[in-house]
Formats: structure tokens, sequence, C-alpha cells
């Protein structure tokens, strides 16, 4: 049935349909995740005032890279997601776009995010190698190491040392810790993530923090979770933010709280709830964030 949908003719419209299967155009939740961390730092580097033309830049840049790590994490997974009940549709896995096509699909959106990213300073142009290398590796770590998810962290948090050095030309200690709070922020809803898929990827071998921390994974959720609250909350005082910031802050720790509670029982559903949630904690952080500017740039 495959070679048979493969060798068939397919209009052009029809393929980009496939394709936008393929980075999952229909389903923004990663992008908005890798988007929140970027605001959060462009608006703290650009002191409530960012480049406009910068935040347009990193706003397409997330959805293109976003994309292209789809794209490569289903050719990665090619062989497993035909195995995996949540995965099992998609493009690759169904035959409907080949391996060959998500690679093409991989380096057309690498490429055209690296050209937005020549429209700032070299220093940001070197650092988005980075950000490259790390969209790359990610998807095979599953295969020889259960911290895929740091992986994941570690190149979804990138947009921070970029943002501040596409602004400032610097990256400035505040800057790491930022991009430290966003790593751990990547452990949480990805761990919770892994959570969905357990039982499959015990079946066919592949790892996972969901699996590393078994039984305690609920405790070590609620610790990266506080870990990474707290980092926030220096931040706030290390930039010497005002009530706004906090409260967003709080909402945050009320929706930590709500994930703790879906997860309780490691129901699937409630698991990917979870991980779904996980948007608006990024949102109301950044809410919190934009009232300060807003209410200390513009004093009544």
């Amino acid at each position: 049935m495959k070679a048979e949908e493969n060798s068939a003719p397919v209009s052009m419209v029809e393929r980009l349909k496939r394709y936008g299967a393929l980075i999952r155009f229909d389903r923004p939740i990663g992008t908005l995740l890798l988007m929140w961390p970027a605001l959060w730092a462009l608006w703290l580097a650009g002191k409530g005032s960012p480049s406009w033309d910068v935040v347009v830049i990193f706003a397409l840049g997330t959805f293109l890279m976003r994309s292209a790590g789809c794209a490569i994490n289903d050719y990665a997974d090619r062989h497993i997601d035909g195995h995996v009940k949540r995965t099992s549709n998609r493009p690759i896995a169904t035959g409907l776009v080949s391996p060959r096509e998500a690679l093409a699909v991989f380096a057309f959106l690498s490429l055209a995010a690296f050209g937005l990213v020549l429209l700032l300073n070299w220093q940001t142009v070197v650092l988005s190698f980075v950000a490259l290398a790390l969209a790359a590796i990610y998807p095979f770590m599953k295969r020889y190491t259960h911290l895929p998810q740091l992986v994941l962290g570690m190149a979804f948090a990138w947009a921070v040392p970029m943002a501040y050095m596409a602004l400032t030309e610097n990256v400035p200690p505040n800057a790491w810790l930022l991009y430290i709070a966003a790593v751990i922020w990547a452990l949480v809803y990805d761990t919770q993530y892994a959570m969905v898929d357990r039982e499959d990827d015990l079946k066919i071998g592949v790892k996972s923090t969901a699996i590393l921390f078994g039984e305690y994974d609920i405790v070590m959720i609620l610790l990266l979770q506080l870990s990474m609250l707290g980092l926030m909350v220096l931040i706030g005082v290390k930039e010497e933010l005002s009530l706004f910031y906090y409260l967003g802050l709080a909402a945050a720790t009320l929706l930590a709280v709500y994930q703790q509670i879906l997860i309780r029982k490691r129901e699937p559903a409630g698991c990917f709830k979870a991980f779904l949630n996980n948007n608006y904690f990024g949102m109301v952080i950044f809410a919190g964030l934009l009232a300060h500017y807003l209410v200390t740039l513009n004093p009544s």
C-alpha cells in the first residue's frame, strides 16, 4: 500500500499538505514552547523595548527551526514511529513522505532560518551554528542516553543567549541564568510528554527521562519546577523587576501545581494535558515581564 501511495502522482497542494503534517503546522505547541524563552530574553535584554525587527526575526526563526526539528525528528524516528500508537500516523510512518523528502524539508527550513539570522550581527550568526547542531542531534539522542530531554532543552533554550547577543552584543551572567531556567523548564514539559509514551518506549528500547526517573518521575518534575521558578525569582531580584513580574511567577506556580495534579495518576491523557499546559506557564511569565515594563517605562 505504501509503495502504491508513493508511486502515484501527487499534486502540489497535496504534497504541501503532507509537508505541513510533517512539520506539525496544525500543532503549534512546539513553536510556542520555543518562543516563550526567546521573548523573555528579548524583553529582558531590551529592557522592555527590544527592536521590533529583531523580535520579528526571532518569531519567524522559532517557527522555522521548530518545523525543521519536526522534520529531522521524524526522519530519525522513521523506524520507531510506526510502533508507537501516538505517532503511528505520522507522514513518514504511513509512507506519505519519504525519508529523503524529510531531509530536504529539514535542509530547506534550516537554510531559511539561517537566512534570517544573517540579518543580525555576526556574533549571533556564530551562535546560530550551535542551535543548528543541537537541533540536528537531539532526535538521535534517545538511542544513546536517557537524557534526550536535556539536549532538547539546550536546543530550545539557545534562543536566550542568541537574543541577548542580537540586542546587546553580549551574553551577561543573568542571560545564562535564564538559559539554565529555560533548559530546566524543557526538562519538565518534555518529561511529561515522555510519560505519555513510556510504555511503548520501554517495549522498543527508546530512552527518556520518564524512564530514567521511573517511580520518582513526579517528584523529579516537582523538583525541576521548583528549581526553575527559583531561578526566575533570582533573575527578578537581579534585574530589579517589580511586583507585576512576580505576579506572573505566582500564576506560573499555580499552573505548575495544576500540572502536578494532572500527572499524579500517570495516565497518558493527563500527562499530555500537563505538557500542553506549559504554553500558559510560559505565557504568564511573559505577561508579568510585559506588565512590569509597560508600567515602569510609562509611569502615570
